[in-house]
């Protein structure tokens, strides 16, 4: 029986973020919206890349996700595009690296990340096995304007295009080879994982108990609801994994975003590690302890410390606009040893030019057997020998024109002062940076899609964190 279908939408709403489209489940992320998208991929496919290849398609564990992906295997393989359709819910990270292994010509992921659970999304993973590339989003996006106006041909659906794919086995088989499992043995530490319900359960616990390591997990269920918080690893939705560590008696715990590619640790005591401690770590190890070629990329809202670090080792730094894709284009045009963002995405070019929070978890287990350390000491090491980087953000949900007015007003040359601290000077990569004498800095970015504004800050003290925050945001928001 041939199926088919058209739609003709003159309104062109949809838009690709920093990682792809997202938007609200039954809302704006509608069947129909996705399928509008994904013809738009299969498009380019078409055009620019191997087509014979074919496209991976793979999705989280959120509330429709598996008909979303469904649909958009569907509509890929109406132009005669092989599809190899995920048999269960699966980390973004592992789509990546089967599209690369399998040559394929990419891949689609149905997530939102770490995004409420009223959200939904779709990302696509290019030929190379990580985030698109602007330039690939802009031809992506071109195609899109082009189904909107038209609407979709009317296509017969071809489902012997569409094949089932096992994507967890090939995905363990290949991270259980990056770390040093003898000496993590022999450093008898026991560990906790927390993949937030999402798409990471079972991952780096199975890995751990397969090499005879002590792991347990908690929130390892599928709930599309996430438990009640946002699946992202940071505070205070790690609260659960800081109870499980004290309970239990454990030396870390490691945490996942909703799609698995996002970090999030702890420390024996349940102090939360922070995203930036974690790439300081990682890079202070694979830099001077393994003596790892390759630069350092980061994007512009990361701690400063990774640059002591790199100037200690003789690394230069890259510094980007926030968004992995920028570092995935540094990634894949020179010698990077590791890439990372503030948002807890990590990666190196011991693997792939891609974040993974279970690759993540695995190279900082390996750093704490290696120097015999626990997370709370290998911070503590740091600040010791870099000087001490406290880091700190908040979220200003604002009137309309407020965030414009914010960007404007600091990005004055004419503003010498910021309460206490000279303004020394500014830089405005992304957002407006300002450096305060020599205490640190505070930077404002402004979200491209809502009535937001992040302000962000670091300096020698968690009190002068805090203050620089507490008084940007009052000045932001009595306008």
């Amino acid at each position: 029986m041939r199926h088919s279908f058209a739609y003709t939408v003159p309104v062109n709403t949809i838009r690709f973020g920093t990682d792809g489209w997202r938007g609200i489940i039954a809302d704006d992320f509608t069947v129909e919206n996705i399928r509008k998208v994904a013809f738009a991929i299969a498009r380019y496919i078409v055009r620019a890349e191997k087509p014979g290849q074919g496209v991976i398609v793979g999705y989280d564990n959120r509330f429709g996700s598996e008909r979303f992906a469904q649909a958009v295997a569907e509509t890929i393989s109406m132009t005669a595009l092989p599809v190899w359709l995920s048999t269960s819910p699966c980390p973004s990270p592992a789509v990546s690296l089967l599209v690369r292994q399998r040559r394929a010509a990419g891949g689609v992921m149905i997530t939102a990340s770490h995004n409420p659970y009223r959200w939904n999304g779709i990302k696509f993973k290019a030929s190379y096995g990580s985030s698109a590339l602007p330039s690939i989003i802009e031809q992506i996006e071109h195609e899109l304007d082009t189904v909107q106006t038209r609407g979709l041909p009317n296509l017969p659906l071809r489902p012997g295009q569409i094949h089932p794919l096992d994507v967890h086995a090939p995905y363990l088989d290949t991270i259980d080879k990056l770390v040093d499992w003898e000496r993590l043995q022999a450093a008898r530490l026991r560990f906790v994982v927390d993949p937030m319900h999402g798409s990471a359960r079972g991952l780096l616990i199975s890995l751990m108990r397969r090499h005879g390591l002590a792991c347990d997990e908690i929130r390892g269920t599928r709930d599309p609801l996430f438990g009640g918080v946002n699946p992202e690893p940071i505070e205070p939705h790690v609260a659960a994994l800081r109870e499980a560590i004290r309970r239990g008696g454990y030396d870390a715990g490691f945490a996942a975003d909703g799609d698995g590619d996002r970090i999030g640790a702890m420390h024996s005591d349940g102090t939360f590690i922070t995203p930036h401690q974690i790439f300081s770590i990682l890079f202070w190890h694979l830099a001077g302890t393994r003596q790892v070629s390759g630069d350092l990329a980061k994007t512009f809202s990361t701690t400063k410390l990774l640059d002591k670090i790199a100037s200690r080792y003789g690394r230069r730094v890259h510094e980007v606009p926030v968004g992995f894709k920028y570092i995935c284009e540094l990634m894949l045009e020179a010698n990077i040893l590791i890439g990372g963002e503030e948002s807890g995405g990590i990666g190196t070019k011991l693997y792939l030019p891609e974040r993974d929070a279970t690759v993540s978890a695995l190279l900082l287990a390996e750093v704490m057997a290696w120097h015999h350390l626990s997370l709370g000491a290998l911070v503590a090491h740091l600040h010791c020998e870099f000087g001490e980087h406290h880091y700190g953000r908040v979220d200003l949900e604002l009137h309309p024109g407020q965030k414009e007015r914010a960007i404007e007003y600091f990005a004055d040359s004419n503003i010498h002062r910021l309460g206490d601290w000279p303004v020394v000077r500014r830089e405005n990569l992304d957002g407006i940076k300002l450096y305060v004498g020599d205490e640190g800095w505070v930077m404002v970015r402004a979200s491209g899609t809502e009535n937001m504004l992040r302000v962000y800050s670091e300096t020698k003290r968690v009190e002068n964190t805090q203050r620089l925050l507490n008084e940007v945001s009052a000045l932001v928001q009595a306008w």
